[in-house]
């Protein structure tokens, strides 16, 4: 099967995904003869037909499944092959460890994740969700290169004497509300428009930021309060009260939840960095720039 070509893998396989010459010529950016040729090309290499052809689209013959299953696992070897080819060039290799904290884990350290694996694929990332405290202990002990926490206004008053401070522009607190709330379609409101308002609180441990009612509001009703975020996000989802969230976990708010922003002059607000050693290698120092292009891409427009 000498004349099997990737091209005609690609084709055959998206034809299949997608039930259609039309979708699949759109998908790959080919006219529709193209793709007609490319499958009529295959059907000839492999000796049976296809696909058959229908009124709305086709379907895949049994020999048109197997091609397509085959051509899946070839092309993702041969993505594979080329970030492996692309690696060769990258002096970045082994392990580093990174720690956060829980919402910190729940979208911005999974971007980072994703950017440095493509930027440095021979980088092997091992990852911690802790309390600050506990990431404090392990990157002392050379147990984390590189902890993620939440430093200002709130917060307790870390340690950090002998750390390094890299700023990540991950954002401030938000509101996470029911998508049919009064304040959804808002994008920003003030403070003082969240006075009255049931909360759904965090109940963290000891060193953890605790996730309240909103900072500056005097007696805030506390309807509920949960530890996990999916229980507390699941919980303003079906309409039982609204929540303070990271600005950096904001895209990981599930359906039937939108956040806003706060307008308020009397919050000095809280930061987001990440923590090496004073003297950071090439490693720790990529993490944390897949950390600040992880910030760019989530916080929200």
């Amino acid at each position: 099967m000498a004349d099997v070509t990737l091209e005609g893998l690609r084709v055959c396989r998206e034809v299949a995904l997608l039930g259609s010459f039309t979708a699949a010529a759109h998908s790959l950016g080919y006219s529709q003869p193209a793709i007609s040729r490319q499958v009529a090309a295959m059907e000839t290499v492999v000796g049976y037909p296809l696909f058959v052809r229908e009124v709305r689209g086709v379907s895949t013959t049994p020999a048109g499944a197997l091609v397509a299953e085959h051509a899946a696992r070839i092309l993702g070897g041969v993505t594979a092959l080329r970030r492996d080819l692309d690696g060769l060039g990258d002096h970045l290799s082994g392990r580093v460890a990174v720690g956060a904290f829980p919402a910190a884990m729940s979208a911005l350290v999974p971007h980072a994740v994703a950017h440095l694996a493509d930027a440095h694929p021979g980088l092997v990332v091992t990852l911690a969700e802790a309390s600050t405290p506990a990431l404090l202990r392990d990157l002392r002990g050379a147990r984390l290169h590189v902890a993620v926490i939440g430093v200002g206004a709130g917060l307790p008053d870390y340690d950090l004497a002998g750390l390094r401070r890299h700023p990540i522009p991950a954002g401030d607190l938000c509101v996470a509300v029911p998508a049919d709330h009064r304040l959804a379609a808002r994008g920003a409101v003030p403070a003082r428009e969240l006075a009255g308002e049931p909360w759904i609180a965090g109940a963290g441990s000891a060193g953890d930021p605790q996730f309240l009612a909103w900072p500056t509001l005097s007696d805030p009703v506390i309807r509920h309060r949960v530890r996990s975020w999916p229980a507390r996000l699941g919980l303003v989802a079906a309409g039982l009260g609204i929540c303070l969230l990271p600005e950096l976990a904001a895209v990981s708010a599930p359906p039937g939840v939108v956040t806003v922003t706060v307008d308020d002059p009397a919050w000095p607000g809280r930061r987001t960095v990440a923590l090496t050693v004073p003297e950071p290698g090439a490693a720790e120092l990529a993490v944390v720039t897949a950390l600040r292009t992880a910030a760019d891409r989530i916080r929200p427009v």
